[in-house]
């Protein structure tokens, strides 16, 4: 395919070559991994200096639209997942109001005996078993979190509910527990063997460690949640207002 700009244009030639990039970078052929054109052929088709069409690449690169690798070439970068902090939706929710497939590698749903901490956070017994669901998800091609959860043993879940649908819709409509409060811990770790193998990264591979703590309207305790995400696929923004 041929490209071209209006060197009879007011637009400064940059800003031509960097609007052309971004019509690219919304065609569904980059947006599934196909290489850029190449920089000295695309600068020559253009009629632009190879400098004023990495000037554009590099404006785009920094927001983070393109990534350009030696040898590789220039490719679209594969949106990053972000969550906002003051979010109060399921991981379902979250995902499909920003529009990104999900898909569930793994789900599994046991009973155990709680912790020391956990059975505290609870107010229960650890003697006393509660339901902990795992779950292994992330796009269509690879897998980005893993999650586990622990529920209060109050809530009356069975171990048979559907776990595909979205968690706290689940528990409303089914159970009529309404989740109304929840607090949340972020801190960076290293991945051992059981997450890199879950995630399918490499043993000391960076990840997002994030401990949700999830209450009733009464401020009773609902959930325990841990996940761990791929470093490289998730972003966590915190909005404040005054």
């Amino acid at each position: 395919m041929r490209y071209s700009i209006d060197h009879k244009s007011p637009m400064p030639l940059h800003a031509q070559a960097e609007t052309l990039l971004r019509k690219l970078i919304n065609e569904e052929e980059y947006q599934n991994g196909k290489v850029f054109p190449n920089e000295v052929e695309l600068a020559k088709q253009l009629a632009i200096s190879r400098t004023t069409l990495r000037q554009a690449i590099n404006k785009l690169v920094f927001e983070g639209l393109l990534v350009r690798k030696k040898r590789a070439g220039t490719k679209v970068a594969q949106a990053a997942v972000c969550s906002k902090s003051n979010n109060w939706l399921s991981f379902s929710q979250e995902m499909k109001v920003r529009g990104i497939p999900i898909k569930n590698f793994e789900l599994h749903v046991t009973w155990v005996h709680p912790d020391e901490a956990l059975a505290n956070f609870f107010e229960i017994k650890t003697d006393r078993k509660i339901l902990k669901m795992e779950r292994v998800r992330g796009k269509p091609d690879e897998p980005f979190v893993y999650f586990a959860s622990y529920f209060h043993p109050r809530i009356g879940l069975t171990g048979d509910e559907d776990f595909k649908k979205p968690l706290y819709e689940m528990l409303e409509n089914d159970h009529s527990v309404i989740a109304t409060l929840s607090k949340e811990e972020i801190s960076a770790k290293t991945a051992g063997s059981f997450i890199a193998a879950k995630l399918k990264i490499a043993v000391g591979s960076p990840v997002l460690f994030r401990k949700r703590f999830v209450f009733d309207h009464g401020e009773r305790p609902i959930e325990y949640n841990i996940g761990y995400y791929k470093a490289d696929s998730f972003v966590y923004t915190v909005e404040s207002t005054r």
